[in-house]
């Protein structure tokens, strides 16, 4: 008889990282790896990825990673999975598609990953379980969720979804296959995303771009630019449609994209007819009131390329007053600022500008009717809901109760990352006390790893009110003070107003730490240094009423001492040993030694680059 456990990584009380895993007799699926983009409060982070050290050591039972369609907050983490741990990938080959795009280049052992293409409405079998995979709607083709057959009932995974009818090739949810599915084995256990659980209402036909621009299309009188997000390729394709009907010609400012267009094609993706597409170079053969650009990217990425295109920063590209441009990348949690920055760059240029929010396009997830549709259809005897911030989470759950199906406190599952949900052989619950260690893995340029959060407070710190180094040298041996302090200022005050602060603050630090060596308790160099950070800190702060990160460097001559005749003893040694005509006792070299004391200066930070010339901002 088979037992069951489902744990998540990630995605629960969060916008991203999803993460989560489905163990049927201790064979291990993990469905969905994704990563999540970080607040303004973590300043030079690139993103999150979840810990998987559960995975790691476990390794032996993972059978297979399911990555459910190509958005980056479900397969931005993989690579780094992959990494640690050799497991077969199935996922859509529109999915396998963004995955290249994105890493291909970037991790010199992919080419070494076992992807597997599934299509979307199919029955799998991984590791002797079977998967009954069906299509959903969603922004990005070929996604699918997908129902776990098990003894004692279906494990139902939706993923992300919107109850859509329109048979869009690619777009097409599955609902004939889902009630086979439902029909066929009951539902034990149902996990339902929770983005838009707050939202009334379906998201259906509000998602759709075509409305808002068709007649901008079918009236050009200049250039059409239309920045959208690179995996939102329902409105993508919605556009293409459009420059087919009206004839016009569509050229994708992101080379990246266009590198991958013929990837894409093959598997019936972004399918553009060859009189209507060009490419960048050939822009003078088009023309102006023929040519649709799209400029697409993830996340920041494509704010910024809108403000590197509006100052002329791509070439062959030009923005007049008789161009038309149509922002349809609603901000996303923590982009707001870098959105309106892009926002007021393009209003600048003189385009006649179109915005459009979350009021004009609702983003492809499941409202409140959307998700009551699936209980209704699946009739769940557990309800698990996940991705999404806990209100989310939390309205879901409460949404389930009051459709009074039986649901209720006892059969819905509000949990946190890293909590075991899990049932016996009989399909009862059991409360598991046991956790997963989870936490966030920072990925930082080529460096992935936790970072502490007293790490991130300091960046945060100096963000906001700078950075004050001091230094100096003492004697702990003679208790004293050997070298005037070293005191440097980042981003902390402007040097008009710095005299007099420099000056009480060297004040205040000289008589803080000869207190501190007179009086020291055998305290080492590091606590030293610390109880002096904490203090000036508290005094810079009482002063200015600024908070900057403040740290404070000692050097114990003593030490210096030491070190410098341990030095030369070695090199003497050395030369005693090469010369036979000259022989010396360490303790005469010794005696001779007088060691000089090193002037005590902090190194000065290099300049930061300044690269306001070319019109963009960071």
């Amino acid at each position: 008889m088979e037992k069951i456990r489902v744990v998540a990584l990630g995605g629960l009380n969060e916008n991203g990282k999803n993460c989560y895993c489905i163990e049927v007799d201790g064979d291990i699926f993990v469905i969905d790896c994704g990563l999540k983009y970080p607040s303004v409060n973590n300043p030079g982070i690139d993103f999150l990825i979840p810990n998987f050290d559960y995975l790691r050591k476990n390794q032996d039972r993972v059978k297979a990673v399911i990555i459910t369609h190509g958005h980056d907050d479900q397969y931005g983490a993989l690579p780094y999975l992959l990494n640690l741990i050799n497991v077969p990938v199935y996922a859509s080959s529109t999915t396998i598609n963004m995955i290249r795009m994105d890493y291909g280049k970037k991790f010199r052992r992919f080419q070494t990953y076992h992807f597997i293409s599934v299509y979307p409405s199919s029955t799998v079998v991984i590791a002797g379980h079977t998967f009954d995979f069906f299509a959903t709607t969603h922004s990005i083709s070929n996604s699918f969720g997908f129902a776990l057959r098990t003894e004692v009932g279906n494990i139902v995974f939706t993923s992300d979804f919107i109850s859509d009818y329109n048979h869009v090739r690619g777009f097409s949810f599955d609902l004939p296959r889902l009630c086979k599915i439902a029909e066929a084995n009951p539902t034990l256990l149902l996990m339902s995303e929770s983005l838009k659980a707050l939202t009334p209402g379906s998201a259906s036909p509000k998602h759709r771009l075509t409305p808002h621009i068709q007649d901008m299309v079918g009236n050009m009188k200049g250039q059409l630019f239309i920045a959208l997000y690179t995996q939102n390729f329902y409105n993508i394709q919605e556009v293409i449609d459009l420059a087919v009907k009206n004839d016009k010609k569509i050229c994708f400012a992101n080379q990246t994209l266009a590198s991958f267009k013929k990837s894409f094609n093959a598997c019936g993706d972004l399918v553009i007819p060859d009189s209507n597409y060009f490419e960048l170079k050939d822009i003078a053969s088009v023309p102006v009131n023929e040519r649709i650009i799209l400029l697409t990217e993830s996340g920041l990425k494509l704010f910024s390329d809108i403000k590197e295109l509006c100052y002329g920063g791509i070439p062959g590209l030009k923005i007049s007053n008789s161009d038309a441009f149509v922002m349809a990348c609603p901000s996303v949690p923590e982009t707001e600022i870098q959105h309106t920055e892009a926002l007021d760059t393009v209003f600048a240029t003189g385009a006649n500008v179109k915005n459009l929010t979350r009021r004009d396009i609702a983003s492809m997830h499941a409202q409140e009717e959307d998700l009551k549709m699936m209980l209704t259809l699946l009739r769940p005897k557990f309800y698990f809901p996940v991705k999404g911030e806990f209100r989310q989470v939390m309205g879901n759950a409460k949404m389930a109760v009051n459709m009074e199906i039986g649901l209720n406190h006892s059969n819905i599952f509000a949990y946190d990352n890293g909590m075991f949900l899990k049932f016996d052989e009989n399909g009862k619950f059991i409360p598991a006390p046991e956790k997963v260690n989870v936490s966030d893995v920072v990925v930082d340029g080529s460096t992935v790893g936790e970072v502490k959060g007293n790490v991130l407070d300091e960046r945060a710190t100096m963000s906001s009110d700078g950075v004050v180094l001091m230094g100096c040298l003492i004697s702990l041996k003679d208790k004293k003070l050997l070298s005037n302090p070293d005191i440097q200022m980042r981003g902390f005050i402007y040097l008009k107003d710095a005299s007099d602060v420099v000056s009480e603050v060297s004040r205040y630090f000289i008589s803080t730490l000869d207190t501190l060596v007179k009086d020291t308790h055998g305290l080492s160099m590091e606590v030293m240094a610390k109880k002096l950070s904490d203090k000036m800190t508290r005094f810079i702060k009482k002063m200015t009423d600024k908070e900057p990160l403040v740290i404070c460097e000692l050097r114990n001559a003593d030490e210096a001492d030491r070190s410098c005749a341990q030095r030369s003893l070695a090199r003497q040694n050395r030369a005693a040993n090469a010369s036979s005509n000259r022989i010396h006792s360490s303790k005469d070299q010794t005696a001779d030694i007088k060691p000089k004391l090193p002037n005590f200066t902090l190194p000065s930070p290099r300049k930061p680059i300044d690269d306001s010339s070319n019109g963009q901002s960071n």
